[in-house]
Parts: structure tokens; sequence; C-alpha cells
């Protein structure tokens, strides 16, 4: 019957990106024990439009002292849910507090949709809150004083939240920071918010820009350029506010070209290649052509048959590796003979070595600390392991880690991108990729059950291949 339908009450919000205005509604609602779904949250010309309400103004004053529970993870959480677009955020978020009232864990539930929800609203603020940071880029305009303008095109209403940051940044500038959203302006004493903007209120361009646009490119490593998570990091609709990215598209197209330069350069070095292992074992020793050779500690040579159908390469020896001069005898080394087990691959039976022969480290105190080979130290180290290949001519190879992917295609390599599937060398053998073991060993909880399966998967797949091939 429509006369026994439920009456509502309306909240109406004046700035829907305002936390403190959201909360202190949410308050007065639990304390007038007003459920979720009695709740219709309106804002930016939003109205809602059942059976029937009633505004805030008509809630039963009741137990208005009675307190009001948020735990700190629901608190930290609504801060960044709140700045979405959402419009489903407000009665989520309620909901939430609603059910904190009586469940006061109701937040760790992870399974739970609403906690869920809220936690992926915040995860996209908390990155539309970082890509502002990075990308917004400030052009000077021309007048009496130096003054700065800036064009930006955030996602969700997070400028407030990054004034801390760009007043704290350039605190001795005079600048403005436009968006669709709205605007900053700081006089370097005092902030000031301002309407929304247009692009075409920002300048296009300073003299400054030049200069900044020589050093991008002198800095641009190819080496390290990994193009999917470049993008990744840098979508490409941040690249028109940027006058570094007009050369993006050029430094890449060279990067391949820049980078096998770097690698023969790495093999020009190096002479006639070795006639056996016990050759490579000798010459690696007295290697002293990059910086960890020169390094304290002995060279590690790869063991295993010299007629191995599948030679298996890390990036490096660790600790226990460079005091025993043997290869995956540390905490790595274990994790992989466990996993090498149970896929079925027995240790004994493969070539195990690594694409960089000596331990690069960084004392502190009475410890060594593993630090990552540069990609021209795995050039460097290239020709090593070439000759390791040539010598037991391996049907299969292994690859854990980009380093020891590197070590075989000569680039840097997304492992996420090509694991799982054989890329076919020049010498007819089949290279897998796959992480290291050391990777897993850093994971806890449900992060490294899910890469140990992974993991795992890879082993089995190359156990299946190596089965294949021997048949």
């Amino acid at each position: 019957m429509i006369g026994e339908q439920l009456q509502c009450v309306t909240i109406r919000l004046n700035d829907a990106a305002d936390f403190d205005e959201w909360r202190g509604h949410a308050r007065r609602l639990v304390q007038a024990d007003i459920p979720p779904d009695q709740v219709i949250w309106e804002c930016d010309g939003q109205a809602g439009d059942l059976f029937g309400t009633v505004s805030e103004n008509g809630l039963p004053q009741r137990a208005a002292d009675k307190p009001v529970r948020a735990s700190r993870a629901f608190v930290a959480i609504a801060k960044k849910a709140i700045l979405h677009s959402d419009p489903r955020r407000f009665t989520v978020l309620y909901s939430l507090l609603w059910r904190l009232q009586s469940a006061s864990g109701a937040m760790e539930d992870r399974a739970d949709a609403d906690v869920r929800q809220a936690d992926e609203w915040a995860r996209q603020v908390r990155r539309d809150i970082h890509k502002m940071r990075a990308f917004l880029r400030f052009r000077e305009v021309d007048g009496d004083e130096p003054h700065y303008v800036a064009w930006f095109e955030p996602d969700f209403a997070i400028l407030r939240e990054n004034a801390a940051f760009f007043t704290s940044r350039f605190a001795n500038m005079r600048w403005s920071i436009l968006t669709p959203k709205g605007s900053l302006h700081w006089d370097g004493e005092v902030l000031h918010e301002g309407p929304a903007a247009s692009r075409h209120d920002a300048p296009q361009g300073d003299p400054t820009e030049d200069l900044w646009r020589t050093y991008y490119a002198s800095t641009f490593n190819p080496s390290r350029l990994k193009v999917n998570a470049m993008v990744k990091e840098m979508p490409r609709r941040y690249w028109k506010n940027m006058p570094e990215a007009a050369l993006i598209s050029d430094l890449i197209a060279g990067a391949q070209a820049r980078e096998a330069a770097m690698v023969l350069a790495g093999e020009a070095q190096f002479q006639e290649r070795p006639l056996s292992l016990a050759e490579v074992g000798k010459e690696i020793a007295c290697c002293r052509r990059c910086p960890i050779g020169e390094l304290p500690g002995q060279a590690v040579m790869g063991e295993g048959p010299a007629d191995a159908p599948l030679m298996i390469i890390g990036e490096q020896p660790g600790d226990q590796e460079e005091m025993q001069g043997r290869p995956f005898v540390g905490p790595a080394g274990q994790v992989l003979s466990a996993h090498l087990a149970k896929a079925g691959i027995a240790r004994e039976q493969a070539y195990l070595t690594n694409a960089v022969k000596h331990f690069k480290f960084t004392p502190r105190g009475k410890r060594r600390l593993h630090q990552t080979p540069t990609a021209k130290e795995v050039d460097m180290c290239r020709w090593w392991v070439e000759s390791e290949r040539a010598l037991v001519k391996p049907k299969l190879i292994l690859a854990l880690g980009s380093s020891a992917a590197r070590s075989l295609l000569g680039r840097t390599v997304s492992l996420a991108a090509i694991r799982g599937r054989p890329q076919m060398l020049e010498d007819g053998s089949e290279l897998w990729i796959t992480t290291h073991p050391s990777y897993l060993l850093r994971l806890d909880g449900a992060a490294a059950q899910e890469q140990e399966a992974l993991f795992q998967a890879d082993l089995k797949a190359v156990a299946l291949r190596l089965a294949e091939i021997s048949a």
C-alpha cells in the first residue's frame, strides 16, 4: 500500500568531496538509528524521487550523544573514496559505518562486496593523486613578477587533497593550478581556491621547456626501457600536457638500436670463445672487465652435466653461493630445488649458472647486501653465458628473472608479457622465462601463494616440454 511505503531521509551535500561534511551527516544518521536503506544522498543537482522523503531537519532527535564507532581502516579508506565520482560512494560508505556499530571488524572482511568496492575507489583516487603530482607541469606566464600556471585533468576531486603537497614543494613560487574541477592559486603565503577552468586558460609553453627536453633526452636509458610498463605508469592521456612527451616516440624508436650497441660494446672486449667449461671457469675467475669483478670474492662457475638438455640461468650468485663457489645453494636455491622436484625436474640433470658470475653487493657492517647488476654489467657478462650455451647445447633454457632474460635476448623484456610460453633462439633452443625464486622469498600471505602457484605452473610447463623434446 502506498500509504505504508517507507519514508526516507534526504541528505543534501553542499560539497560532494568534503569528507567532514559527509561524516557529520553520517554521525547524526547513526545516532538517530536511521538504517542505510532509508537514506537518500543528493549532490551536484541530483535529486531523489522515492515515494516520500523528509529532510535531515526531520530526523528524530534520539541519543544525540550516542557514541559512533569508526575504525581507523574505515576512516582512511573513506577519506579517499569520498573523492571518487561514483554516486554510490555515499550509500556504500554509510552502509559500512552502520555495520561497524555492531561489528567492529567489518572492514577486515576482504570478501565483503562493500569493503572491496570502497577499497577500490580509494585505490583509484590514490593513483589519481600520484599521477597529478608526477605529471603536472608548470609554465611561466608573462607579467611583472614571475608566475607559473599548470593545467591538469584529474579523474576525481583531488585538487584540495594535493594542495599541501604543491604549496610545500613550490613554496617560493607564485603559481596557479587549473583543472576542469576547480583551481588553486598560491601567492607565496596564502592559498586560494577558484572556479573550474578550461585548457585554453593555461599557457601552451615557455622558453625553459627546451632546456627540460634536452635534459630528459640525455637521461633516457634504452636498456631500462619497458614500453608497456611506462605507458601503464604514464598513460598517454597525460602526454599532451607534458613538454617531454613530444620526444618519447622517437626515443622509443631509437632505443633498440642504442641497446644493441651497448650489447656489442660489451662483447667486443672479448676475443676467442673458450673451448671447454673448465676453460670458462678459469677465465671468469680472472675477469675484471666490469666493476663487479673488482669486488672481493670469487667468481661462481655454472655446474651440471656438460650435455644437459636443460640450462637454468639466474641473475647472479648470492652471499652463500660466492662463499661456497657453487650456484643456487642459498635460500633462493633451496626454493628453486623444492619447486623443481615438485614439477618433476631433476636438478642434478640440469646445468645451472648465472647471467653475472660475481656477487654484486654493498657492505653493511658484517653483512653483504645484494645489489642488482646494471644492464651494462649483464651485457658484459653475456659473453660467458653464450660460451656456456655453445658448449652445453641445451634444448631448453629456463631464465629466472629479467637479468637472466636479458643475458639471452640482448634486451630488457617484460616478464609478465612473455612468461609461460617459449621463445625460439637463433641456435634452435627454446627459452622459457619466469620469475627468480628470490622474488618469492620477499612475499608473504596471499601474494606469496599466488606467485608460487604461477612459478610452479611455469616449471611444470617446462617439465612437460622437456619430456616431449627428450622422447
